[in-house]
């Protein structure tokens, strides 16, 4: 039963960070467009408050997902779990790319375009739909 809330818990956790990592980048899109001075103020305020807050989900997701991984696993991890550890830290470093390009905006250094920033928006989409294909399936 204990497992059950811990994994409970981790599916709530991940999906709250990775609501955070949907939508900051998407913050990024309109820094990038915006050049009045208060609609800046404002976004990177939302943009900092948006990364403190999903940083700490992410913390809990991970956690949570260790628990889950030493109770059902133990040290003989299945190759798919591998793959999905994997993924899961291109995803940290991605969150942590994103609190750099964060202090860029904040310095008034940011030299990408919202274009560019469309793109960068859209790769967690594809992280998340691996590792979601990797525990579904277990292809290996």
């Amino acid at each position: 039963m204990l497992y059950l809330w811990i994994k409970a818990l981790h599916i709530f956790f991940v999906m709250a960070w990775m609501a955070g990592v949907f939508y900051l980048p998407r913050i990024f899109v309109n820094l990038a467009m915006e050049t009045d001075k208060n609609t800046t103020a404002r976004l990177l305020l939302m943009a900092r408050k948006l990364y403190r807050f999903s940083m700490w989900l992410s913390v809990f997701a991970v956690l949570f997902g260790a628990a889950l991984i030493y109770m059902a696993y133990g040290a003989h991890m299945p190759g798919w779990l591998h793959a999905k550890l994997t993924l899961v830290v291109l995803v940290i470093g991605y969150h942590h790319m994103c609190g750099g390009i964060l202090k860029r905006f904040e310095r008034g250094e940011n030299q990408r375009s919202h274009k560019w920033f469309r793109v960068f928006n859209e790769l967690p989409v594809f992280a998340m739909l691996a590792i979601v294909l990797l525990v579904v399936v277990k292809p290996f």
